[in-house]
């Protein structure tokens, strides 16, 4: 098949619809199929080169300066008058398209796809949906998000903050019944955006986990030289974190509930694997709690040093709650780490409560804190959740993914032809 995939992000970004998207299409290719990737460009300027095999059309783009590229490290907020002040503008700003029309149209035209799977309905997601419907060109649409992923960065109020949801709501479902088939990452993803309103949607809707190559997370020894590398102390319990360091995804929580379990363990250590706007406010936090030489801010990390810090952990931890899944969840899964994570959002089909490690209630730190050192203070307990891990990731291999999306678009084809 010939199979464009249109996305808002991807390499090098690290966030989980890049690493998802790469991941299917470099998984597709690899099954003999040909893949057209449209996503905007790092360098502004519209090119197309084969990137581990895969066709990579980087479309014209724009800065929007008020958010980081999620690729260059977030520079330090600058003092001046004695005030740290916020950053207002960045210099390598995120990257959209927003006139991709035309360039979408060429290369469409040019590639002649069989099928077309949408990630996200930024401009070259509405331009490929527009541009396959009237070429009656399969649709398949991969929704990554929910409303509160949006609106919970904006701190609304409670009274502004549901009605915007509900809009939401009403414009992601809307949006999704333009597919000839829908996916998302977990069955409760799909129960919490479209099952729980009680509308009727008649596009067929299936769970497909984003998937992760088992072959690159697996446990084992870690190199002395990673230790090294970054300042990470040998043979003493770690708490793990891997991901955007930004204020929703609320990793000030789980460093909370790391600095209440020092003084019983004194030789545990946290490492922060990732890179955000919410870094600076962090390592004040970690200043003011006392812990700086305790806990480990090693910025973005590219693999393959990633597959090997993720065996550095004793267990993984995240306090974020508007997950759709997870990926980070099910490489330290696949890494056998126990979980630590929040009920709340889609993590509870892969953090499973006292099986992989604990389920925790938004919001408790205590429960968080408490978790941790049942964790680590317990050997035969690290044992039961890590082997569990194990095999929760499996069922979530890139291999399976990959199988389950070839069918789909084998699906939708059938049934394009069908009603033709």
């Amino acid at each position: 098949m010939k199979i464009v995939i249109a996305t808002a992000v991807y390499y090098p970004m690290t966030n989980g619809v890049a690493v998802f998207s790469r991941n299917l299409a470099m998984g597709l290719v690899k099954r003999g199929h040909e893949v057209l990737v449209l996503c905007p460009s790092q360098d502004r300027k519209n090119y197309t080169k084969v990137e581990d095999g895969v066709r990579v059309n980087h479309l014209k783009s724009i800065d929007v300066k008020v958010y980081p590229d999620q690729i260059n490290d977030v520079p330090p907020k600058k003092r001046a008058f004695g005030v740290t002040w916020p950053h207002l503008f960045y210099k390598n700003g995120f990257k959209v398209s927003v006139f991709p029309k035309r360039e979408i149209k060429r290369a469409l035209d040019s590639f002649k796809p069989d099928v077309v799977h949408v990630q996200i309905s930024d401009p070259i997601g509405l331009s490929v949906v527009s541009y396959a419907r009237k070429k009656n060109i399969p649709v398949v649409t991969t929704e990554h998000n929910q409303p509160e992923v949006l609106t919970e960065p904006l701190k609304l109020p409670g009274l502004v903050r549901k009605p915007v949801n509900a809009l939401l709501y009403s414009y992601f479902r809307n949006r999704q019944s333009k597919s000839d088939f829908v996916t998302m990452p977990t069955k409760q993803a799909i129960d919490n955006l479209i099952l729980s309103h009680g509308k009727e949607f008649k596009i067929p809707v299936a769970a497909v986990s984003n998937g992760v190559d088992l072959s690159n997370f697996k446990p084992g020894k870690v190199s002395p030289e990673i230790y090294k590398k970054y300042g990470i102390p040998e043979d003493v319990p770690i708490v793990l974190y891997v991901g955007r360091v930004d204020p929703e995804k609320k990793v000030g929580s789980v460093i909370e509930a790391f600095s209440r379990i020092c003084k019983d363990l004194e030789k545990a250590e946290m490492v922060v694997v990732g890179d955000g706007v919410d870094k600076a406010r962090l390592k004040k936090m970690v200043s003011d709690l006392g812990i700086v030489d305790r806990v480990h801010f090693l910025g973005r990390v590219l693999p393959p040093d990633l597959y090997e810090l993720y065996k550095v952990g004793d267990l993984f931890a995240t306090a974020s709650e508007i997950e759709t899944q997870g990926i980070v969840l099910i490489e330290a899964a696949a890494t056998g780490l126990p979980l630590i994570a929040v009920n709340k959002g889609a993590v509870s089909e892969i953090c499973v409560n006292d099986e992989d490690g604990f389920l925790c209630e938004p919001g408790d730190i205590d429960g968080i804190s408490e978790a941790m050192r049942k964790i680590l203070s317990d050997e035969k307990l690290q044992k039961k959740f890590s082997t569990r891990s194990l095999e929760l990731a499996k069922e979530h291999d890139l291999e399976r993914t990959v199988d389950k999306f070839i069918n789909i678009y084998n699906k939708v084809q059938e049934i394009k032809k069908g009603g033709s």
